[in-house]
């Protein structure tokens, strides 16, 4: 019994020295991992953090004061740097041309969507082409692409006509009723919420909603509800981007999010079943190109294997979100900034005068140079989204367009980053950088399109649309810009044409951008209604 007992005890001696052993071994070889990785991380300079709780997270969400930050930044520390965030946590800013074309033809791949974004995006709008990365987000893209083509853009025209003169009409509408003036006081905001709902959703969802004619539906009301809300916490969303979780909470906010959710799903899935039936029942029009008749006709092909019905409803959700959101915000910045600098409205009503009424797809994208100068110039200065970030999935070795100083004080041609940095495009802050546009980089200036070197300066290095980064570059360059360009053009050029329009409270009166979705323009202190008051009246000759 006693030589049993002591054989017992001798064998479990053994094994837990093997597991001793073996719990050193694995820890040692990940102590060595980790001091290979930060031997080989690349030590960037950056800012100080003003506060270890916080950093620079507060001043990021400021578009006004972080655009002029990012170029300072780049300036003091080189075009690749970090900027302290939330708990002493960094995210690194990527700045030189080669470095952000790295980044681009990697989206998705080697960078995903962070956690705080991936939550925040499910709970708005579920688990679209936004949401997804790497062979699902190639995917969707697939299903989605046929809806985007030029030849798709082409057979919508008709409908885009008609959404701007139907925009055209209800002015016309405002000034007739405001009896004993040839004037009225607008809200440019809100006119370019019906406009873009009305427009997106034929385009996405072969349905008219009916917004310019007063239709005051339940996704009018929600949508509006929803881009004009601004009750969000800075703090908040702070944190939320280090601890996703708070997202969950039944926040305010939050419980908005959920119900936009719900709303918009439920009016989606009633167009994707109307729409299912009617190409059952031979009820569709053949030449059907929108975005929801694509997405049905790869799920009943198979092309895009891996489409379930669910995945077709959280892409009409996003689509109806996302476009209607940004082109709405471009669309009202275009406005302001022609309200704020009537030389260059009157010329481009010049342009649209002489043209003719009705330009085809073509006659947009070659006939109308002023026109597309100006479009591009609101883009440039005004895009929808002030910056992307990404989680990096894997270690990254990024290179540059010429050799930059580390913080211990060598030059290196490339930069080494860990798995998990999170890494930045500040998109609006290269649109207007001095180094990359010229010393009148922060003007609205129409004219520096049409220079012999388009006035690029060093933007000419930056791939994206026109070298701009309002679209983005890459896998998930912005699927809608062909639409949305075209949708912009017309209606500005049917409106410029028939009206002169001046801000309501005189052309110096300051503009603030919300915190949101999508930061949107607001005038400050005006004593007239609406968020973005505009003074229209007929164009006479």
């Amino acid at each position: 019994m006693w030589l049993a007992f002591k054989d017992l005890c001798l064998s479990w001696l053994l094994v837990g020295s093997t597991t001793c052993v073996s719990v050193l071994i694995l820890v040692s070889l990940y102590l060595l991992q980790e001091y290979r990785q930060i031997k080989r991380t690349t030590r960037i300079r950056g800012p100080q953090s003003p506060s270890w709780l916080f950093g620079f997270a507060n001043t990021v969400n400021s578009a006004a004061i972080i655009t002029g930050l990012y170029e300072h930044w780049a300036k003091e520390y080189g075009p690749v740097y970090k900027v302290p965030h939330v708990l002493g946590l960094s995210r690194v800013v990527l700045w030189d041309p080669k470095a952000i074309s790295h980044f681009f033809a990697r989206d998705t791949w080697s960078y995903n969507q962070t956690p705080f974004n991936k939550l925040a995006i499910q709970t708005t709008v579920g688990r679209g082409v936004l949401w997804a990365d790497g062979e699902d987000h190639k995917m969707r893209r697939k299903a989605l692409n046929p809806a985007f083509t030029s030849i798709a853009i082409r057979s919508l025209m008709p409908l885009v006509h008609d959404t701007a003169h139907k925009a055209m009409t209800a002015w016309d509408g405002e000034i007739e009723s405001n009896q004993g003036a040839d004037c009225a006081v607008i809200d440019a905001q809100q006119w370019m919420n019906h406009v873009s709902l009305d427009s997106v959703g034929i385009a996405a969802l072969s349905h008219d909603f009916g917004a310019l004619h007063g239709n005051n539906s339940d996704v009018v009301h929600v949508l509006n509800a929803f881009s004009s809300s601004t009750n969000v916490s800075y703090n908040l969303v702070t944190l939320a981007q280090n601890f996703p979780s708070i997202l969950k909470l039944p926040l305010p906010r939050i419980q908005f999010s959920q119900k936009l959710n719900l709303i918009v799903g439920k009016i989606c899935q009633e167009m994707v079943s109307r729409t299912r039936k009617e190409k059952e029942t031979g009820g569709t029009e053949q030449e059907d190109r929108s975005c929801l008749s694509s997405l049905l006709e790869a799920e009943e092909s198979g092309e895009s294997e891996g489409l379930t019905p669910q995945k077709v409803l959280d892409e009409a959700k996003i689509l109806l979100l996302a476009g209607f959101e940004t082109t709405a915000v471009t669309m009202t910045w275009a406005y302001i900034e022609l309200a704020r600098n009537p030389e260059i409205q009157t010329k481009l009503r010049d342009e649209c005068l002489e043209f003719g009424p009705t330009p085809s797809y073509d006659n947009f994208t070659n006939k109308l140079p002023y026109l597309d100068a100006v479009v591009n110039e609101v883009l440039r200065l005004h895009p929808a989204a002030k910056e992307i970030e990404r989680a990096a999935i894997q270690e990254d070795v990024i290179p540059l367009s010429e050799p930059m100083r580390t913080a211990t004080g060598d030059f290196t041609e490339n930069v080494c980053i860990p798995k998990g940095t999170v890494v930045v495009i500040p998109l609006a802050a290269l649109n207007c950088s001095v180094s990359m546009w010229g010393p009148d980089a922060k003007t609205f200036k129409p004219s520096r399109w049409l220079e012999e070197d388009e006035g690029t300066h060093g933007a000419r290095a930056l791939q994206g649309y026109r070298h701009l980064m309002t679209f983005g570059d890459g896998a998930r360059m912005c699927l809608g810009r062909l639409f949305a360009l075209t949708e912009f053009k017309a209606v500005l050029f049917v409106l410029v044409r028939n009206f002169v329009f001046e801000m309501a409270d005189g052309p110096g009166v300051p503009i603030v951008e919300s915190l949101g979705t999508v930061p949107r323009p607001r005038v400050v202190g005006s004593a007239e209604a609406g968020n973005v008051p505009l003074r229209v009246r007929r164009y006479e000759v």
